[in-house]
């Protein structure tokens, strides 16, 4: 996976906004970011999209910003000038396709047959869109189309909506989705961005899943964590469970036998994906104990990490779901 499919995989979910009137574009960029998700794909539907992605890369070159239905190699040159650092297109075009990756942009291509994703295996491509993804059969058609196609990776755009996101990012050949829902035409159109934000933090809330799963507690010796498991029992019916480090009361309590991060112990959160989760709280400005990740021995994605710092004497941790 390259440095910008990282990126993509790391946002998880590419807003895909048309966009009628130039101006609106900063505010717009705006919104997605203040909501979590600092990536677009302006589509070049209308005459202006263009100037919205320069609008765009200007005033925040940290964002990721892509040129959505690209046409034709003029599309291609016009989305690169204006600052795309990727393109997508609905269809696979073998000549607009090959020349956009003679200009050293990232093209996805629309795929949603096999002989689609064997053209574009053949001009060297390894991640592809699939679209459109609800219309040609969802998730079940695509786990089926990519079985064959080894380490294909996949960008599904097309009916994606808050109540199907998930089903598809769990899907370990998806590197991002393409969704509108959260950024409809007539939101943009009314200038809602508040709106708009407060839709993109759901999206986000919907992708990551972040929910506390048990608190920790440094009873400082292994008579001491027996000695307050067995206390949560009597008071609150909560059954112990012994691990190698701990003593469990219930789910929710860990009294821990042995040294443990944290000055008085430490809160799990749970999240769909810790490596999503890590990138999306470093572009927060959140810092991680980078020795602590703990990697899934079958995928070799992170599946636990702690924050660098405590909160009120706690360490944080996220653990995979």
């Amino acid at each position: 996976m390259n440095k910008m499919m990282s990126e993509l995989y790391s946002i998880g979910l590419i807003p895909v906004i048309k966009i009628e009137n130039p101006d609106d574009a900063v505010p717009l960029a705006k919104a997605l970011i203040d909501g979590g998700l600092p990536a677009a794909e302006i589509t070049f539907r209308t005459k202006c999209a263009a100037e919205a992605i320069k609008n765009i890369t200007e005033a925040y070159p940290e964002m990721l910003v892509g040129a959505g239905t690209v046409l034709t190699t003029e599309q291609v040159d016009a989305a690169i000038a204006a600052g795309s650092k990727f393109l997508v297109s609905p269809g696979l075009n073998p000549k607009v396709t090959a020349y956009a990756l003679s200009k050293g942009v990232p093209m996805l291509p629309g795929c949603s047959n096999p002989s689609d994703i064997e053209a574009a295996l053949e001009l060297g491509l390894s991640t592809v869109k699939f679209f459109p993804a609800e219309a040609a059969g969802g998730l079940k058609m695509l786990k089926a189309m990519a079985a064959p196609y080894g380490q294909l990776t996949f960008m599904p755009t097309g009916g994606v909506n808050e109540n199907n996101l998930l089903d598809y990012l769990k899907f370990n050949k998806i590197v991002a989705c393409g969704g509108s829902f959260m950024v409809k035409d007539e939101l943009v159109k009314e200038k809602k961005w508040d709106e708009i934000t407060a839709l993109t933090k759901n999206a986000v809330k919907i992708m990551l899943g972040l929910e506390f799963t048990h608190m920790g507690i440094n009873a400082g010796s292994p008579e001491e964590a027996a000695k307050g498991a067995k206390l949560f029992d009597a008071m609150f019916g909560m059954a112990n469970r012994e691990t190698s480090k701990s003593i469990f009361a219930g789910d929710a309590f860990e009294f821990m036998c042995k040294p443990a991060p944290g000055a008085h112990g430490h809160i799990g959160i749970k999240t769909h994906f810790v490596d999503r989760a890590m990138a999306y709280f470093k572009r927060q400005g959140f810092a991680f104990d980078e020795e602590s990740i703990t990697y899934d021995d079958k995928t070799g994605k992170p599946k636990f990490v702690y924050f660098k710092d405590e909160v009120c004497g706690f360490a944080i941790h996220l653990v995979q779901k």
